[in-house]
């Protein structure tokens, strides 16, 4: 396993065509039969806080639910709130005016973890059918995130 994560991303990247191609064509029911224990092993080798690259370089969507619990938690209007952190995107999605994630502390510990947007709880969407339904978030989280790589990689050894 360890073999596997060195040089990652520059396999990722080698490896992003493959993947395309093996999404197309997966058998999607095999595929969600082996997702949650790909999942869970990957998690195993791979520490978040190590890492935090999707913090460090990507925002979530902030959801009105998002919004209005995190507001709530922070002790802010939703207002208040949008106004301080949040843009509206090119798909008219809510999403942090900067990077890295203003509630990423040094440690790569979240402030609002409890609290976070529910695409952040979600993510790296390894153990649902997101990974199939959404090529094209998959492979960009492929290059960017080691536990996708390493679903990824297993995934296309297991299912034919």
């Amino acid at each position: 396993m360890e073999d596997l994560m060195i040089n990652w991303e520059k396999k990722s990247a080698e490896h992003q065509k493959k993947y395309g191609q093996f999404l197309k064509k997966a058998d999607k029911n095999k595929v969600l039969k082996v997702l949650p224990d790909l999942h869970e092993k990957a998690f195993e080798q791979i520490n978040c806080l190590d890492c935090a690259n999707c913090c460090k370089n990507y925002s979530p969507r902030f959801k009105q639910p998002d919004i209005k619990r995190i507001s709530k938690y922070l002790g802010m209007k939703e207002t208040a709130f949008i106004d301080q952190y949040l843009n509206l995107d090119s798909d008219g999605d809510y999403v942090v005016k900067s990077t890295p994630c203003p509630f990423l502390g040094h440690d790569n510990k979240c402030s609002i973890y409890d609290e976070r947007p529910s695409d952040c709880a979600r993510f790296p969407y390894t153990d649902e059918d997101v990974l199939l339904k959404r090529p094209l978030i998959t492979l960009k989280n492929s290059s960017f995130c080691p536990a996708v790589y390493h679903v990824m990689e297993n995934l296309m050894a297991i299912v034919k």
